[in-house]
């Protein structure tokens, strides 16, 4: 129904089901400060181990907002490989090529999971490039005499010391390394990686190789100097034929217990940072590089991960590429409607989906804004390109057609589009017979070159001749709907996706304006720059530097979650999306919810919960148990041309007249909904006279209580009124729509809404919910 997708890690190979390539996000400051209330820096929504003072206040203050230094409002997260050392003759990456000071987080690609179960970057020696590599006479490249160790883990801590606001992550899996790993010879190991670590050939959660990993995470961070760990694991999903095709064999006969396995491992994880960081009176990050793509994200359930981390790096793109015959943008911000492969699938046609393109960089934010505030959220920007060639159709190819072809060995796939090749393919990856990949994959660098008409003295490094020469021109195209610029040679007939100041700066601009904490850029080593005495573009920083400043006078990033004041008092009530049909049974997307009464009174019938979802799926939602279940708000409606409006629909279920939940029963309701969306949030639930949130949300600022009577906690008194003021708005109407700030009036109060609204009575929605009282009238 979706995209598969190609990534890139270490040598590696093409394609498979899913989409999106593999990387992750970013850590720590190496020093420490211990408040004494911890909890005041804790970030919405961020779970805490119990039992544990966490430091947060060393990484957050007192918002729950990162600190990132004076100049850094949002994040910039950079992934820096381990690969391009240059001793393989092509040009080299180094640390000291990073741009320091306009990042604010590197995240070191990859670590593996050895065949123990314990985090590897190989056996240590000279040829380790993490641990054992030099690079003698390259400018800032000499060693720091006060580690033990050399490699790119020397130099990573060596330019930290000179710019302290930077933390960085080790960065574990990866495209080619989820099921297993390289060796010290370059071949790869089938050793099941993730897939066996966190889940049992059973399907069952396997703690013992969960724990194994942690702590070797653990004391890998503290001898290497990292701020947190990053786990790319591509991908826990149910979705059959997911994730690389040499770890299937392994991967399809687990699909049943992933997302458990997945879960498990996050939490371990978290829990053991927190300890180890409260031992070292720092706050250790985890993150993951996520899926954007909604095919996956349709076998991750409700990606319950999301409160074990810090943030979430989306890895935004690969939304097109040759693994099929539909020509589109690697990364576009939004949908236009026009998406050749999704109107393929007939999702602008088909009325459950409302019409929502899922394709897109603001389709993939607004699935985790529906369970994270925005500043734990971080956008993912390729460096690289995406191509085709022979296209026909389209606009300057867009939305045009790749012929059919023949697909990599080692794919898994078993018809491809014909991706672009040679001088339009400089960073393709190897098949498994060791040929080159179609696939249109270059850094940006050298995309610019190609739309100046240069060849680069660097093509011999790639294996193309000195004398190469380049055919036709490559017109420069942009969709100011997509927020998409690519090139376009006409006499090929080739098509490269791209990125360039103007897309990067529109999404930055875009990140500002939604409170988002970031961009996530794969990789560093694509960025570009101009050698005026070579007349060519070479690896730079333009791009990098263009988000820094964008965001360095931003407002500070969106801390909370909800959009409106939680109330202060919560209730132990679990509630759990379960029972997953799984992999292409689930549509449309039909889970158990389960609430589960661990309080010391009896919920009455009527008693009403409320929560929040986010607009990556329609307000459409309901239940098939009889307990009425209503979208009483939509942030968005329509389909999602040029973005998404809101973040959240809200829904209203009410346990029946005849049903009453007794202190630890639990009851089931089955629910219904059609595109993916993350774990549902900002729940209240209101009986008694008295709403309340839900402790499982996590939110700051509310106390765990048992119910009880009286007044609902945290309404005010009534502002004074004249007792002569009159009703002058008009009556309030159950069928009339009310856009944000109508008044109305309703049994002697007049009322404002705060938000659109349509048959949401005044009086019952709660001092938090649509309806503001402005007092008698």
């Amino acid at each position: 129904m979706l995209s598969p997708s190609l990534h890139r890690a270490r040598p590696a190979l093409l394609a498979a089901v899913g989409t999106v390539a593999g990387l992750v996000l970013a850590g720590l400051p190496a020093t420490v400060s211990h408040a004494a209330d911890q909890e005041s820096c804790r970030p919405d929504g961020l779970y805490r181990t119990p039992g544990v003072d966490v430091p947060y206040c060393s990484v957050y203050d007192s918002a729950g907002r990162e600190k990132m230094g004076a100049d850094h409002q949002r994040r910039v997260i950079g992934y820096f490989t381990g690969w391009r050392t240059g001793k393989d003759g092509t040009p080299a990456y180094l640390a000291p090529d990073i741009p320091w000071d306009k990042v604010t987080h590197l995240n070191y690609a990859f670590a593996h999971v050895d065949g123990s179960n314990k985090i590897s970057v190989g056996r240590d020696g000279a040829t380790n490039p993490a641990t054992g590599m030099t690079w003698p006479g390259v400018s800032g490249a000499d060693m720091d005499p006060e580690f033990s160790y050399k490699g790119h883990f020397n130099l990573l801590n060596k330019f930290k010391k000179q710019h302290p606001d930077v933390k960085t992550l080790i960065s574990v899996g990866g495209w080619a390394e989820t099921g297993g790993y390289f060796d010290d010879s370059g071949t790869r190991v089938n050793s099941g990686g993730f897939y066996s670590m966190a889940t049992n050939a059973d399907g069952s959660v396997n703690q013992r190789g969960i724990d194994t990993f942690a702590t070797s995470a653990v004391d890998f961070i503290r001898k290497y100097g990292f701020n947190g760990v990053d786990i790319d694991y591509e991908y826990p999903t149910s979705m059959k034929d997911a994730g690389n095709p040499l770890d299937w064999s392994l991967s399809n006969s687990r699909r049943s217990g992933l997302v458990k396995g997945y879960a498990a491992l996050m939490r371990t994880l978290r829990e053991k940072l927190d300890r180890a960081g409260a031992a070292d009176g720092r706050h250790y990050l985890l993150s993951v590089a996520a899926p954007s793509s909604g095919y996956l994200l349709r076998g991750m359930e409700t990606f319950q991960v999301q409160k074990y981390l810090d943030y979430v790096n989306i890895m935004s793109y690969d939304l097109h590429g040759a693994w099929n015959e539909y020509v589109g943008p690697n990364a576009s911000l939004f949908d236009d409607g026009k998406d050749a492969e999704l109107s393929a699938a007939g999702v602008y046609s088909t009325a459950q989906y409302g019409g929502i393109g899922y394709l897109n960089t603001d389709w993939a934010y607004h699935y985790f804004r529906g369970s994270m505030p925005a500043g734990r959220i971080n956008i993912g920007l390729p460096y690289y390109t995406r191509g085709f060639k022979n296209v026909t159709g389209g606009t300057d190819g867009l939305w045009g057609r790749a012929p059919s072809t023949n697909c990599p060995a080692g794919s898994g796939l078993t018809k491809c589009g014909d991706g672009a090749v040679g001088i339009d393919n400089l960073w393709h990856d190897l098949d498994t017979d060791g040929k080159e990949s179609p696939a249109g994959s270059n850094p940006m660098w050298h995309a610019k070159n190609l739309e100046k008409g240069i060849v680069g003295d660097y093509v011999t490094q790639y294996g193309l001749p000195a004398d190469t020469k380049l055919t036709g021109a490559y017109a420069r195209r942009y969709d100011s709907t997509l927020v998409a610029p690519w090139l376009w040679n006409a006499e090929k007939r080739v098509f490269l996706s791209t990125e360039d100041e103007q897309s990067v700066n529109a999404k930055a601009d875009y990140v500002v304006a939604n409170g988002i904490g970031g961009t996530m850029v794969w990789e560093l080593a694509g960025d570009y720059g101009w050698n005026a005495a070579k007349g060519q573009y070479e690896p730079g920083s333009t791009l990098t530097s263009a988000m820094y400043e964008k965001f360095r006078a931003a407002s500070p990033y969106g801390a909370k979650r909800s959009t409106a004041e939680p109330p202060a008092e919560a209730l132990d009530i679990d509630v759990d999306f379960g029972q997953f049909p799984l992999g292409d049974s689930n549509y449309p997307i039909s889970p158990k919810l389960r609430i589960t009464n661990h309080t010391t009174a009896t919920l009455p019938g009527g008693t009403e919960f409320r929560f929040d979802y986010g607009t990556s799926a329609p307000g459409n939602a309901k239940d098939q148990s009889g307990w009425g279940t209503s979208v009483v708000r939509s942030e968005h409606t329509g389909s999602n041309v040029g973005g998404l409006k809101g973040d959240y629909h809200r829904v209203s279920l009410k346990l029946p007249s005849w049903q009453t939940l007794a202190p630890g029963a639990s009851a089931e309701v089955d629910f219904v909904y059609y595109l993916p969306v993350s774990t549902p949030s900002n729940w209240t639930v209101t009986f008694g006279g008295r709403t309340y949130a839900l402790a499982g949300d996590l939110a700051r600022g509310t106390t765990v209580v048992e119910p009880g009577p009286g007044t609902p906690s945290g309404t005010p008194s009534p502002s004074p009124t004249s007792s002569s003021t009159q009703c002058t708005a008009p009556g309030w109407n159950s069928t009339t729509e009310y856009g944000g700030g109508s008044t109305v009036s309703h049994k002697g109060h007049s009322w404002k809404a705060r938000w659109w609204t349509k048959g949401e009575e005044p009086g019952t929605t709660g001092e938090w919910g649509v309806w503001q009282d402005l007092g008698a009238c």
